[in-house]
């Protein structure tokens, strides 16, 4: 039977332990608070205190402002300035008026005259004849001969062509036009060629013939 009762009394004490503690600390917590709360009371009562001396301060010098305001003397009149009286007549207010319109019209119809600008004076030179230039250059054909002639292998048109307009990059030559200038040579004996495999290859002729009138379409259409 004791040793049923001695772990009861064991947790019974601890109990009680625990329960005095939290007593004893919840007794500390209000105290602590109700010193707080007198503080606070305290503070709440001096500025209360404050709060009714001020106000009495306040309406006591509106009183003495207004009062202050009241017996201050006015400051000097100043009059009005006087509008000048109208002592010229209709007429004379209207011949003035027109006067003044008439001069700014004329002023600016001088000003207007100034600020135009003069026409540009046409220019008498007359442009230069390109006729003496066009023909002062070598034709295509004297061209591919002269090339074939400083060549000492065949060539084919489009090598004929790639040389031409490196050597004279401000005419448009035509690998098309080339092979047909080729060809009427070849026609007049004036050149020779070759075939290797599907390319053809040109060579300067021994004999050739003068140029004649059928040469100039060649030319012509390498202009175009």
């Amino acid at each position: 039977m004791s040793e049923n009762t001695t772990p009861v009394t064991e947790l019974t004490s601890h109990y009680v332990n625990q329960v005095a503690g939290d007593l004893e600390q919840n007794v500390k917590e209000q105290e602590r608070l109700a010193a707080e709360i007198g503080s606070l009371q305290q503070q709440l009562a001096t500025l209360q205190q404050d709060h009714t001396i001020l106000v009495s301060m306040q309406q006591a010098l509106g009183a003495v402002a207004s009062v202050t305001t009241a017996t201050e003397p006015a400051g000097p009149v100043v009059p009005a300035p006087r509008k000048k009286s109208s002592t010229e007549p209709v007429k004379r207010r209207a011949g003035k008026t027109s006067s003044t319109a008439e001069q700014a019209g004329t002023t600016r119809k001088a000003s207007a005259r100034k600020a135009a600008p003069k026409p540009a004076a046409r220019s008498t030179a007359k442009p230069a004849k390109k006729t003496a230039a066009k023909t002062a250059q070598p034709t295509l054909v004297e061209l591919v001969r002269a090339h074939l002639a400083d060549q000492s292998e065949p060539r084919s048109a489009a090598e004929v062509t790639e040389a031409l307009g490196r050597a004279h990059p401000d005419r448009e030559i035509q690998t098309k036009v080339v092979r047909t200038t080729l060809e009427n040579l070849v026609a007049r004996t004036g050149a020779q060629r070759t075939k290797q495999g599907s390319s053809v290859f040109y060579t300067i002729s021994g004999t050739q013939e003068p140029t004649t009138g059928g040469e100039k379409p060649a030319e012509s259409a390498v202009a175009g």
